[in-house]
C-alpha cells in the first residue's frame, strides 16, 4: 500500500496515473505486452522527476508540459489497442479519473487527429466494442466524464464520434442494463452540450436526468428489476465525480472559447429543403453552439433512417430511431430561449425535426407515435410562437386524425392523444393561442373547434349500432379521458381569464369539507404541475392582436367557409354571394385568382364551373386560363400542370370548351410549337381520351400507341406530328396519369372529413393514414414529403403566419361560441348515461368551470344552459330515482352558488329551486303530513326523526298523502308544484326507494343550505339584486301551491335582506325595490296564513331597518314601508289590515325617535285605515295616531313640511269615517290641538326649513292654488288650516259647524302670527274656498241653463249650507276681517261679494241674514275702511242688483210662450183652461218674482242704511254709485209694473193657484220713494255733493216721474187728448186702487218740490208747472193730495209770480 501511495511522484497527475500504471504493468502478459510494460515504467520514472508546480496553457494535462503531457498518457493508448479487458479496465479507470478530476484539458476534434486527447477518446470508442458489460459501462462512464468535464470541449465530428459510441451501446449491449446505462448517459450528454450551449460557457450546472423518464415510451421490456436504480446511480456518480474538480486557469479557457474559423458543419441533404435560410453556421456562433446544432442536426438525420428492402433490420432501426427521437425530446425539452430565439436552431427545427416528425408520421410503431406527440407538445409549449404554419399542419396529422376516428381507433394511440391534449390543457395560454392562430386564420383549420368536437365524439363513444374494434373496457377508458380533457380545457379558460381579470387567488378555492369526497374522485385531474410561464409564453414578441380585429377576422373566415362550402353545393351561387359578400372581387380574373389559390375547393366543381357556357363562368374560365405561362413548356407537361388545380368535367361539351381556350393559350405561348391553334386543341383532346383510356379499369381494350398515333394523323394543317413525338407523348401520358394534386395521394378513405376537405388538409391525412400492410417502418415517399414541404413554405410566406398573441379576456366569448355545445353535450351525455363516480365527479367539475367561464363573460344564454342542465342532474324533482351522481350534483350546484354568485345573474333561480326542493324533500322526511308547513322544527326533532329512518313515511296514512305520492312518483324539472291529483297509492317498495334516498340527502345538512343564503352578504351590487329577483321568484312559486305552499324561500328571502341590510344605500334601495314588490304581491295573498307570515316578517324587517338614522330630505324609510302601504290599500282581508296597522305601531311607538321618511308611510296607512269598512280597524288606528300626536307631536314637525301636511291629512280623513261616534269632534280637537302646538312653541324652529318647498303642500292639484311665497315660519298653518276647510264642506251638518267654529277660532286666537302675504295666501286656497256653496246658490239665479221651475228643486242640505250655517260662517268672517283688518284688508272686495252672493241666495232666511252681516261689517269697518274700500263695497251691492235684474229677466222670458188671455174684473178662471205645464211655469215665476223683490227691497233698505250712517263721509262718487242703484231698483220696478201683460198672467196664474200676485205696484213706489228720499236728502244736507253732482235735477226729473205716473194713473193725460176740457168722468175701481196706492209717493214728491229753495224752483218750475196743473184738474181719491198741492203753489208757485 506504501508502495503505490509514492507511485507517480509529486504532481498531481502522478498521484493519479501511477497506481493505474502499476496495476497495468501487473496484469500485462508479459510476453504479449513487453512494448507495453516497458512504457509504462519509463513513464513511472519520468513522473518521479517531475515538479508539482509547472504551469503550461498550452499542455493537455495539468502541471505538465505540453511535450512530457503526449508521453505520459501514451501508454495507456497502448493499453487501450490490446483490446485485452485485464489491461483494459485500469486504463478505462484511469482515464475516467483523469477527465472527472479535470486533469485533462483541451480542445477534442477531429481536425486535430494527432492530438493526444483525440487519440485518447478514439481509442476509448473502440473500446466499446469489446462485449463486456463492465468495459461497457466503464467507456459510457469516460465519454459521460469527459463530455461533461469543464476543461475539455469536444467538437465536430469528435463529438458526434462520441454520440455513436453510445448509441452502439445501446444497440449492441449484452443486457438491458448497460442498455438502459447507455440512453441515460446520451441523455445525459444532450443537457449538457444544450446546457453549455444555452450559457455559451463550460462551467455550467447541469441537472441529473431522471433515468424512469427514459423509460417512458421504450425499453419497458429490457428492465432487469433494479436496472433503473442501479443506472440512476451510475449517472449520479459521473456526474457528481466532476462537482468537485478545478476549474482551468483564465488563459487555458480562452484558449478553449475562442472563435473557431469559419467551419461549414452540414450541407443540404435533400433539395427539399431550399427556400429556407442557409444552413451554414458563421463564426458569429460560439463553439458549443456549433457543436450543438451539429450534434442536433445528425440526431434527427438519424431518427429519419429506415429500412431498405434489401437490409430490413426492422428491430434495430427501429430502436434506433426510437433513440434519436427520445434525445430530440430531451433536447427541446430543455432547450432555453437561445435555443428558442436563435436563428439557426430554429431553422434548425423547422428543416430537420419537423422533417423527421413528418416523415414518422406514416410509421405505426407506438413508441415511435408516442415520441412524436411529446415531441409535438415541446414544441407547442416552446416553438408555437415561430412554428406556426409547421403545428397547422402537425396538429391534424398527429392529433385530430387519432381523436376523430371513433370507430376503429388503436386504443394505445389515442390514449397517446389524449394524454397529448391533457397536457395542452394544462397551458392556458397555449389554448388561446391556437384558437387566436388557427381557428380565426382563414387559411387554418379550426384547430381548437376540431379538438373540442373529436374528444365530444370520443365521450359520446361510437354511434349506437355501429361495428367498432373497442373492448367496452377501453370504450369506458376512452370516454372517460375525454371528459377529463374537456374539463382541464374549460378550466384552462377559467385560469387564463382569471388571469388576466385577476378576479380571485386563488382561482379555484376550495369548497367546504363536504365536497373533499367528490373533488378527491377527480383528483388526478391536477396531479401533473402547469407549464411554467417561462415554457407557456415564447421569448419572441409576436404580434399582439385585440378582441375587435380577431372578431373581425373570424368572421371572415366563417363567411369566407361558408361561401366555399356553398361553390361545392352549387358553384354559380357560391361565386354570387362571396362577390355580393365582398369576399372576392366582382372581375373575372378575380374569381379566376380565387378558385386557383383557394384551398377546400372542390376540384370536380371547378371543372363544373370553368365548362359552363353562362357570361361569367365564361369569362373566369378564359381569365383562369390566360394566368398560366406555358412558354417552353412541354405539351403534356403543360396540360399536366394546367390539370393539377382541378378535373375536367364529364360532359363532353364542357371539356371541349376548356381544351379549345387551353389550346389557344398554349399556342400563344408557344407559335413555334404547331402549325395553329387548331393542331393542339386536337391534340390536347386526343390527350385527355388516351389519359382516360390507359388508366380507367372500367376500359378492357386498351389504346395502343399505333391506335394513338394513328387517331393523331393529319391533325397539323393536314400533316402528321413526328410519329416519334407522338409516341413519346403516348408512352409518358400512360406511364404517369394526368391528374389532380390530390389525386397524386394514397386512395381516400370513404368517410371524408368535410372540414378536412374545405381546408384542403386531405393530402396530410391521407398521408399519415396509410401504413404498410407488415408495418415495417417504411417512411413516407419523397413526392408527399415534397408536397407537404411546399404548402410549410407557402403557409411561412402569407401574412397570416405571423404568430398573435392575445391578452384581451373577451376572446374567450369567441372560445366559448365553438365550444361550449360539445362541451354541454359531452358533459351531459356521461352524466346522465354512467354511474361511475369518478366520470361524474369529472363531469360536475367540468359543468363548475364552464359555469365560471361563461357567468364572468356575461354569457347569459351558455350560462344559463349549463346551470339548468346540472338542476335537471341533480333529480330532485324525481327524487324516487336519485342516486349518488345526483347528490354530488346538488353539492356542485352550491359550490357554484358560493364561489361563482357574482356572475350567475337569471341562473340564480335554477339554483335556488334547487335548494328549495332539497328543503322540501327534507320537509317531507321530518314532518309528519299533520304538521304545520310554516312553523319549522327545531334541530333536534329533525335528527330524530332521521335516525328512526322517517318512521312516520312508514305509517299506513303517510302512504295517501298527496305531497309524499306526488314526490314518489315523480315529475318534470319545469313543474312548479309537485303536488298532483293521483288516482291510486303508491307502492311500499317505492315509499322504501324513496326513503333511502332521502337518506342521501342527509349528506347535505342545513348548514350547507344556509351558506348559500349567508354568503348572499358577499355579492356585489349586481349579483344581490339578481340573487333577490330569483329567490323572489322561487319564493312566489312555493306559495302559490294551492294545496302544499311553503315558507322556505320566503324565510331565506327574510334572512337575506337581514344579511344585505348594511350595504349602501344605493345598493340597498335596488335590493328593496325588489323585494318590495314580492312583500306586497305576496300580502295581497288569497292564503290568509301566508299573507300574515309575510307581513310579520316584513315588520321584523322593519324594525331592524328603523334602527339606523336617516339623514334629512332622503325617502329610504318611506320606500322600505311602502308595501305596508300598498298592502293597507289593496287587501280584501280585514285580518291583514288589522294587522298592519298593528305592525306599524308597534314599529312606530318603539321606533319614533329614527322615524324620519317613514312617517309619510306611517300616516298613509292610518289614512287608509280610517276610512275602512271595520270599526275595530278604524279605532285602532286612531288611538295610534292620538299617542302620536299627543306625545310625539314634535317629531312629527322636526320632519320635512309635507310630513306634518300628511299627518293632518290623516286627522281630517278621520272626520270623515262613516262611524258615528266622538271620532269626528275627537279629531278636530285635535287639530286645535295641534295648532295650539305650533303657537306654543311645539314646533322647533331651524335652518332646514328655509329650505323646503312649500309647493310640496299641495294636496290636489285640481285645488285653488296655494300660497307659495310663505314664511318658513307658519308654513306648518297651511295643511292644518286646509284640512279644516274641507270639512266645511262635510255633509254632516254637526262636523261641519264645528270644522268652520274650529277653523275662525284658530285663525283669531292665532292670526297674530301670520304675515300679511300668509293672511293672503289663507283667504285665497282656505277661507274662500269654504264660501263656495253660498256662491253656488246664488248662482242657481243666473244659470242661463234654466228652463223648468225644476231646477229650483237642487237645495239640499247635503250639497250646500242652511241659513244658519251660512249665517254663522259669515259672522265668524266678518268678524275675522274685522279683527285683522290691517293684515287682510285686500281681501275686502271677496268678503262682501260672500256676502252678496249670500243674499242673493235662494235660501230662504238669507236676504235678511246677509243684510244683517253686511251691517255688522259695516258697522265693523266704519272707522277702519277707505274711501276705496266704500267705493267696492257701494260697487258690489250695484253690480248684484245688475246681476239680479238680468237673472230676472231670464226667468221671465221662460213665460213668453204662455198665451195672454184678457180677464173681465172679476170673473174667476177655469183651472181646467190652464195647461199643467203652463201652470207649472207661471206659479215658478211668481215665486220666483216675489223672492226678487224681496232681494231688491232688502238691498234698497241695505243702501239707505249705509247712506244714513255715513252720508257725511260719502265721497261724490260714493253718492253718484249709490244714486245709480237707487235709479236703476226703481227704473226696474217701473217696467215690470207697467208690463200689462205680466201682470195679467200674474193675476191668472195666481187666481187659478190661489196665490197672492206678487206686489208689483208697492215695489214700484218704495223704490221710488227711497230713491227720491236718497236725492232728498243729499240735496239738502250734502250741498258740495248734490251741485258736483247736479243732484237737483235728480231729483226734480224724479219728482215729475211720480207726478206723470199719478197722472197717467188717474186718466187725466190721456183725456186731455181725447176730450175737452169741460168733459171729466170718473175713474175705474182699478184705477182708484192704484191712485190710492199711489197717492203716498205723490205726496213727497210734492213736499221734496217745497224743499227745494227758491232759486232751484224758479230754474225748475217751467218742467213741472204743467203737471201742478194737471194734478189741479184731476179727480183725488185721497184729501191729502189737494192739502199737498195746495201748499206747493202756495209756498213754491207764489212767490215765483210775485
Amino acid at each position: 500500500m506504501s508502495t503505490s501511495q509514492t507511485l507517480g511522484g509529486a504532481t498531481r497527475c502522478g498521484r493519479v496515473i501511477g497506481p493505474s500504471l502499476d496495476k497495468i504493468i501487473k496484469n500485462a502478459a508479459w510476453r504479449k505486452h513487453t512494448y507495453l510494460v516497458s512504457s509504462c515504467k519509463s513513464v513511472l520514472d519520468k513522473l518521479e522527476s517531475l515538479p508539482d508546480d509547472f504551469h503550461d496553457p498550452s499542455s493537455i494535462v495539468t502541471g505538465l508540459s505540453a511535450t512530457d503531457a503526449d508521453s505520459i498518457l501514451q501508454p495507456f493508448l497502448f493499453s487501450l489497442d490490446t483490446n485485452y479487458s485485464k489491461v483494459v479496465e485500469p486504463a478505462l479507470d484511469c482515464t475516467f479519473k483523469l477527465f472527472s478530476l479535470s486533469i485533462l484539458r483541451g480542445e477534442i476534434q477531429s481536425s486535430n487527429q494527432d492530438s493526444i486527447l483525440f487519440k485518447l477518446v478514439n481509442a476509448v470508442s473502440k473500446v466499446g466494442a469489446i462485449a463486456e458489460e463492465s468495459i461497457q459501462l466503464a467507456v459510457l462512464r469516460i465519454l459521460l466524464a469527459a463530455v461533461r468535464s469543464p476543461c475539455v470541449l469536444i467538437r465536430g465530428d469528435c463529438l458526434l464520434h462520441v454520440v455513436k459510441t453510445c448509441y452502439n451501446i445501446y444497440l449492441g449491449g449484452l443486457n438491458g442494463t448497460t442498455q438502459i446505462c447507455a440512453k441515460s448517459v446520451l441523455a445525459q450528454m444532450m443537457l449538457v452540450i444544450f446546457t453549455r450551449s444555452e450559457e455559451d460557457t463550460l462551467d455550467v450546472s447541469v441537472k441529473t436526468i431522471y433515468v424512469n423518464e427514459l423509460l417512458n415510451f421504450s425499453d419497458k421490456s429490457v428492465n432487469e428489476g433494479s436496472s433503473v436504480y442501479f443506472c440512476q446511480g451510475f449517472v449520479n456518480e459521473v456526474m457528481a465525480a466532476g462537482q468537485g474538480g478545478s476549474l482551468p486557469p483564465p488563459d487555458v479557457i480562452k484558449i478553449l472559447l475562442q472563435n473557431p474559423e469559419t467551419e461549414t458543419v452540414m450541407t443540404p441533404d435533400s433539395p427539399s429543403f431550399r427556400g429556407y435560410e442557409g444552413d451554414s453556421v458563421g463564426g458569429d456562433m460560439s463553439k458549443m453552439r456549433q457543436d450543438g446544432f451539429l450534434l442536433f442536426k445528425n440526431l434527427c438525420k438519424l431518427s429519419m433512417r429506415f429500412s431498405s428492402q434489401e437490409n430490413n433490420d426492422d428491430q434495430i432501426m427501429v430502436r434506433g430511431k426510437t433513440l434519436s427521437l427520445e434525445l430530440l425530446k430531451v433536447i427541446v425539452d430543455n432547450g432555453g430561449p437561445v435555443w428558442r430565439t436563435n436563428d439557426s436552431f430554429v431553422n434548425a427545427v423547422k428543416q430537420y425535426l419537423c422533417l423527421s416528425l413528418l416523415k414518422n408520421s406514416a410509421v405505426s410503431i407506438m413508441s415511435i407515435f408516442q415520441l412524436q406527440c411529446a415531441i409535438f407538445m415541446s414544441l407547442l409549449s416552446k416553438l408555437r410562437s415561430v412554428l406556426k404554419a409547421e403545428i397547422g399542419i402537425f396538429f391534424p396529422m398527429i392529433v385530430l386524425r387519432v381523436l376523430e376516428n371513433v370507430l376503429n381507433p388503436s386504443f394505445l394511440q389515442k390514449m397517446t392523444v389524449l394524454n397529448l391534449l391533457d397536457k395542452m390543457s394544462q397551458d392556458p395560454q397555449l389554448i388561446v393561442d391556437i384558437f387566436v392562430n388557427y381557428d380565426c386564420d382563414v387559411d387554418s383549420s379550426n384547430i381548437l373547434e376540431r379538438i373540442v368536437n373529436g374528444l365530444l365524439k370520443t365521450a359520446l363513444g361510437p354511434p349506437t349500432g355501429s361495428a367498432t374494434t373497442l373492448s367496452p373496457g377501453q370504450d369506458s377508458t376512452f370516454r372517460n379521458e375525454s371528459v377529463k380533457c374537456l374539463v382541464n380545457v374549460v378550466k384552462a379558460m377559467g385560469n387564463w381569464m382569471d388571469q388576466q381579470l385577476k378576479v380571485n387567488e386563488p382561482v379555484w378555492p376550495k369548497g367546504s369539507q363536504i365536497y373533499a369526497s367528490m373533488d378527491s374522485n377527480a383528483s388526478q385531474i391536477g396531479e401533473e404541475g402547469t407549464i411554467s410561464d417561462c415554457d407557456s409564453q415564447p421569448d419572441t414578441n409576436p404580434e399582439a392582436y385585440d378582441a375587435s380585429m380577431l372578431e373581425q377576422r373570424r368572421a371572415y373566415k366563417i363567411e369566407l367557409q361558408k361561401g366555399i362550402s356553398l361553390f361545392n353545393r352549387k358553384p354559380s351561387k357560391g361565386i354570387e354571394f362571396l362577390i355580393s359578400s365582398k369576399k372576392i372581387g366582382s372581375s373575372p380574373e378575380e374569381v379566376a385568382s380565387f378558385l386557383m389559390k383557394t384551398a377546400g375547393l372542390n376540384g370536380t366543381v371547378i371543372g363544373d364551373y370553368l365548362g359552363e357556357r353562362e357570361e361569367l363562368p365564361l369569362k373566369v374560365m378564359h381569365a383562369y386560363v390566360d394566368s398560366f405561362n406555358f412558354e417552353k413548356k412541354d405539351f403534356v407537361e403543360a396540360i399536366r400542370f394546367f390539370l393539377r388545380g382541378f378535373r375536367l368535367p364529364g360532359e363532353a361539351q364542357k371539356i371541349d370548351r376548356i381544351m379549345e381556350k387551353f389550346a389557344e393559350h398554349y399556342w400563344k405561348c408557344n407559335p413555334a410549337s404547331f402549325t395553329s391553334a387548331d393542331t393542339a386543341y386536337v391534340l390536347a383532346y386526343s390527350v385527355i381520351m388516351l389519359n382516360t383510356d390507359a388508366h380507367n379499369n372500367m376500359v378492357k381494350d386498351k389504346m395502343t400507341k399505333a391506335d394513338f398515333v394513328r387517331n393523331n394523323r393529319g391533325i397539323d394543317d393536314g400533316k402528321d406530328l413526328p410519329e416519334e413525338y407522338l409516341g413519346s407523348l403516348y408512352d409518358r401520358v400512360v406511364k404517369d396519369e394526368i391528374k389532380m394534386n390530390s389525386d397524386t395521394l394514397a386512395p381516400q378513405s370513404k368517410q371524408v372529413n368535410g372540414l378536412n376537405k374545405l381546408l384542403g388538409l386531405d393530402s396530410i391525412l391521407n398521408l399519415v393514414s396509410w401504413m404498410q400492410p407488415d408495418e415495417k417502418p417504411h417512411g413516407a415517399n419523397g413526392l408527399l414529403i415534397r408536397d407537404i414541404q411546399e404548402q410549410f413554405q407557402a403557409k411561412s410566406g402569407k401574412s397570416e403566419s405571423v404568430y398573435h398573441t392575445v391578452t384581451d379576456v373577451s376572446i374567450l366569448r369567441f372560445i366559448l361560441e365553438v365550444s361550449w355545445g360539445p362541451m354541454l353535450a359531452a358533459f351531459s351525455v356521461t352524466l346522465d348515461q354512467s354511474d361511475d363516480r369518478l366520470a361524474t365527479s369529472l363531469c360536475l367539475q367540468g359543468f363548475r368551470y364552464a359555469v365560471h367561464v361563461t357567468a364572468v363573460m356575461g354569457m347569459q344564454t351558455q350560462r344559463d344552459a349549463f346551470v339548468t342542465s346540472m338542476a335537471k342532474f341533480t333529480n330532485l324533482h324525481c327524487a324516487a330515482d336519485m342516486k349518488q351522481k345526483n347528490v354530488d350534483a346538488v353539492k356542485a350546484i352550491i359550490t357554484i352558488a358560493i364561489e361563482d354568485g357574482n356572475h350567475l345573474q337569471g341562473s340564480w333561480e335554477h339554483i335556488l329551486t334547487c335548494l328549495s326542493r332539497i328543503e322540501h324533500l327534507q320537509l317531507l322526511g321530518d314532518v309528519s303530513p299533520s304538521d304545520t308547513r310554516y312553523i319549522p322544527t327545531t334541530k333536534a326533532e329533525v335528527d330524530e326523526k332521521k335516525a328512526l329512518g322517517f318512521p312516520h313515511l312508514k305509517k299506513r296514512g303517510a302512504l295517501q298523502n298527496p305531497s309524499v305520492m306526488a314526490v314518489v312518483r315523480g315529475g318534470s324539472y319545469d313543474s312548479t308544484s309537485l303536488v298532483k291529483t293521483v288516482p291510486k297509492l303508491v307502492t311500499p317498495d317505492q315509499i322504501k326507494s324513496f326513503i333511502a334516498n332521502l337518506n342521501l340527502l342527509d349528506q347535505i345538512g342545513n348548514f350547507e343550505l344556509n351558506h348559500v343564503y349567508a354568503n348572499s352578504q358577499r355579492l356585489n351590487s349586481e349579483a344581490i339584486v339578481a340573487f333577490v329577483k330569483a329567490l323572489c321568484k322561487v319564493s312566489m312559486s312555493e306559495l302559490q301551491s294551492p294545496s302544499d305552499p311553503r315558507v322556505f324561500s320566503l324565510t331565506k328571502l327574510v334572512e337575506t335582506a337581514h344579511y344585505n341590510m348594511n350595504r349602501i344605500r344605493l345598493v340597498w334601495s335596488r335590493i328593496w325595490n325588489v323585494l318590495s314588490d314580492f312583500f306586497v304581491s305576496v300580502g295581497l295573498s288569497e292564503n290568509l296564513s301566508v299573507a300574515i307570515f309575510v307581513m310579520d316578517s316584513l315588520r321584523q324587517l322593519s324594525m331592524k331597518f328603523l334602527e339606523r338614522e336617516e339623514l334629512a330630505n332622503y325617502h329610504f324609510q318611506h320606500d322600505f314601508l311602502r308595501p305596508f302601504v300598498v298592502v293597507m290599500q289593496k287587501s280584501s282581508s280585514a285580518e291583514i289590515r288589522e294587522l298592519i296597522v298593528r305592525c306599524v305601531s308597534q314599529m312606530v311607538l318603539s321606533r319614533v325617535s329614527n322615524v324620519q321618511s317613514g312617517w309619510k308611510s306611517v300616516f298613509t296607512v292610518f289614512t287608509t285605515a280610517a276610512i275602512d269598512e271595520r270599526k275595530n280597524i278604524v279605532l285602532l288606528a286612531f288611538e295610534t295616531i292620538e299617542k302620536i300626536v299627543r306625545d310625539h307631536f314634535h317629531c312629527i314637525t322636526e320632519t320635512e313640511i309635507s310630513v306634518y301636511a300628511d299627518c293632518i291629512r290623516c286627522l281630517i280623513t278621520f272626520t270623515n269615517s262613516k262611524f258615528e261616534g266622538d271620532i269626528g269632534f275627537n279629531t278636530i280637537e285635535f287639530l286645535r290641538f295641534c295648532a295650539s302646538k305650533l303657537a306654543d312653541g311645539g314646533l322647533v324652529w331651524n335652518e332646514k326649513l328655509k329650505n323646503n318647498n312649500i309647493s310640496a303642500l299641495k294636496e290636489d292639484s285640481s285645488d285653488t292654488p296655494i300660497v307659495t311665497d310663505l314664511d318658513e315660519q307658519v308654513s306648518y298653518w297651511v295643511p292644518l288650516l286646509s284640512g279644516l276647510s274641507k270639512q266645511a264642506s262635510d255633509p254632516r251638518p254637526a262636523i261641519r259647524k264645528r270644522s268652520i267654529e274650529v277653523l275662525f277660532n284658530i285663525l283669531m286666537d292665532h292670526g297674530h302670527l301670520f304675515t300679511r302675504p300668509f293672511w293672503s295666501g289663507i283667504f285665497s286656497s282656505i277661507i274662500l274656498p269654504v264660501f263656495n256653496n253660498i256662491r253656488s246658490k246664488t248662482d242657481m239665479l243666473f244659470e242661463e241653463s234654466v228652463d223648468s221651475p225644476s231646477s229650483a228643486s237642487l237645495d239640499t242640505e247635503e250639497t250646500t249650507w242652511d241659513a244658519e250655517t251660512s249665517t254663522f260662517a259669515l259672522q265668524l268672517l266678518v268678524d275675522l276681517l274685522v279683527n285683522f283688518f290691517s293684515s287682510v284688508r285686500s281681501q275686502l272686495s271677496s268678503v262682501v261679494s260672500i256676502i252678496i252672493g249670500f243674499i242673493k241666495s235662494p235660501v230662504q232666511g238669507s236676504t235678511g241674514s246677509g243684510i244683517s252681516v253686511l251691517l255688522r261689517l259695516a258697522d265693523g269697518l266704519a272707522r277702519s275702511a277707505t274711501k276705496d274700500e266704500w267705493e267696492d263695497i257701494f260697487l258690489a251691492l250695484k253690480e248684484a242688483a245688475s246681476l239680479t235684474f238680468a237673472g230676472f229677466m231670464k226667468v221671465l222670458r221662460t213665460m213668453d210662450d204662455i198665451e195672454d188671455i184678457e180677464t173681465i174684473s172679476g170673473q174667476s178662471v177655469n183651472k181646467e183652461d190652464v195647461d199643467d205645464d203652463n201652470l207649472h211655469i207661471m206659479s215658478y215665476v211668481v215665486s220666483r218674482t216675489k223672492k226678487h223683490i224681496d232681494v231688491l227691497s232688502q238691498i234698497v233698505e241695505i243702501v239707505s242704511d249705509l247712506y244714513t250712517k255715513n252720508q257725511y263721509s260719502f265721497s261724490a262718487t260714493h253718492v253718484d254709485i249709490l244714486a245709480d242703484i237707487f235709479s236703476c231698483i226703481a227704473s226696474h220696478a217701473q217696467q215690470l209694473n207697467t208690463d200689462t201683460v205680466l201682470r195679467r198672467k200674474f193675476k191668472r196664474a195666481c187666481s187659478v193657484q190661489n196665490l197672492t200676485e206678487p206686489p208689483l205696484l208697492n215695489f214700484e213706489n218704495e223704490s221710488n220713494k227711497s230713491y227720491m228720499n236718497f236725492l232728498q236728502d243729499m240735496v239738502t244736507c250734502n250741498p258740495n255733493v248734490s251741485k258736483e253732482l247736479d243732484l237737483e235735477s235728480r231729483l226734480v226729473a224724479e219728482c215729475a216721474k211720480v207726478v206723470k205716473i199719478y197722472l197717467k194713473c188717474t186718466g187725466q193725460q190721456q183725456e186731455q187728448q181725447r176730450k175737452p176740457l169741460n168733459w171729466i168722468l170718473p175713474m175705474e175701481s182699478d184705477r182708484i186702487e192704484e191712485a190710492t196706492a199711489r197717492t203716498s209717493l205723490l205726496v213727497s214728491s210734492l213736499e221734496a218740490l217745497c224743499s227745494l229753495e227758491a232759486e232751484s224752483l224758479k230754474r225748475h218750475v217751467s218742467s213741472f208747472f204743467p203737471l201742478l196743473v194737471d194734478l189741479v184738474r184731476t179727480e183725488h181719491c185721497s184729501p191729502q193730495v189737494p192739502y199737498v198741492l195746495s201748499n206747493v203753489l202756495k209756498s213754491c208757485i207764489g212767490p215765483i209770480l210775485t
